[in-house]
């Protein structure tokens, strides 16, 4: 899927450890991991307002899409 998480670039940008992120949004550690690396499925909404939130910044801001034609056609997974 060409959807990427851009969560990294913006906690560098942002000068903040990942650790703090996690403890601020009420996630553990792991659970941050994992959508950083974009290891997830699926984010809530309310976790990711937290995100912004606490970042200061848009939805857009911490995803981003590469344009495949193949998404028009491939069928649901889930």
């Amino acid at each position: 899927m060409p959807i990427r998480v851009t969560l990294d670039q913006l906690i560098v940008k942002k000068g903040l450890k990942a650790r703090d992120l996690a403890q601020e949004v009420g996630l553990s550690e792991t659970q941050l991991s994992l959508f950083r690396s974009g290891k997830v499925k699926g984010i809530r909404f309310r976790t990711l307002a937290k995100l912004c939130a606490a970042l200061d910044c848009r939805p857009g801001d911490l995803l981003d899409y590469d344009f495949d034609p193949a998404d028009l056609e491939a069928a649901e997974e889930d």
